[in-house]
């Protein structure tokens, strides 16, 4: 079991959304110190009055795009708030729905940078000391749809399957070195925070905020090494394995409407 009490708590992307939820779920279980990471300071300043806890918490404008910053504002709130003892990778973007003959350069690098070096590069700052410590826990918000491909979002798909796999990898060599480190995976469906609205999905619900957060603190706690949201996504994989291509594009694409659930999408305005 992983402990929240008396822990220090870091989540990017916490000016907003499930992030936001999340810190304040880490300090009603007596979090030592909850630390967001978020590059809109207008939301930082929200998501502090909020949690309405200023002794047990502290904040930090990143643009996680840039990894010299990253390194910088790391080493700042080492010097600030000590050892961090729970990093949640939360900060994600999306830039629209267009297909990826359209998309920009700029786009790609940026949504690649943000959603999958970005993690990346955090983490590196903060496991060497877990390590040492032989304790810790990182958890790495991921995406479902870093499990099927799903038509107008190809760049943030493929940054999000990115994440699943250099995750899902990390775990394991932490598990080969019978390490008291824990690394959390999650692919959560659309989650209702204004990210993805305009999504319209037919079969399977948009996920709400606050149950999702919970569920996803639930799975820190638990040391659980893959968390899918809702339950029934782990299918896919299944269903991935058995079907022929066009069998899965017919049934899941087609049918369950997976497909067409980017078609009138506009994200957060």
């Amino acid at each position: 079991m992983t402990r929240i009490k008396d822990k220090c708590v870091l989540i990017t992307g916490a000016g907003s959304g499930i992030g936001r939820i999340m810190g304040r779920l880490a300090l009603e279980r007596g979090a030592r110190k909850v630390i967001v990471w978020d590059i809109d300071e207008g939301r930082i300043a929200e998501t502090l009055t909020v949690w309405a806890a200023p002794e047990r918490t502290a904040a930090y404008r990143a643009d996680l795009s840039d990894t010299r910053q990253i390194e910088q504002t790391a080493a700042r709130m080492h010097a600030e708030c000590g050892q961090v003892d729970i990093l949640i990778n939360c900060a994600g973007i999306i830039t629209g729905n267009k297909t990826f003959d359209r998309m920009s350069p700029a786009e790609i690098e940026r949504t690649m940078a943000v959603n999958t070096t970005a993690p990346m590069q955090l983490a590196l700052q903060l496991l060497p000391g877990m390590i040492a410590r032989n304790e810790g826990h990182i958890c790495n918000i991921a995406s479902a749809a870093g499990m099927i491909s799903n038509p107008r979002m190809s760049v943030y798909a493929a940054s999000k399957w990115a994440v699943i796999g250099w995750s899902d990898s990390v775990r394991i060599e932490l598990q080969e070195a019978r390490s008291g480190v824990h690394i959390t995976t999650v692919a959560p469906y659309y989650i209702n925070t204004g990210m993805f609205d305009g999504v319209r999905s037919r079969l399977v619900p948009i996920l709400d905020p606050e149950r999702t957060a919970r569920r996803i603190i639930r799975a820190i706690e638990r040391n659980r090494s893959f968390c899918g949201i809702p339950w029934g996504f782990h299918l896919i994989r299944f269903a991935q394995g058995v079907l022929p291509t066009c069998l899965f594009d017919r049934i899941i694409g087609q049918w369950a409407g997976i497909y067409h659930t980017m078609d009138h999408f506009t994200g957060r305005r």
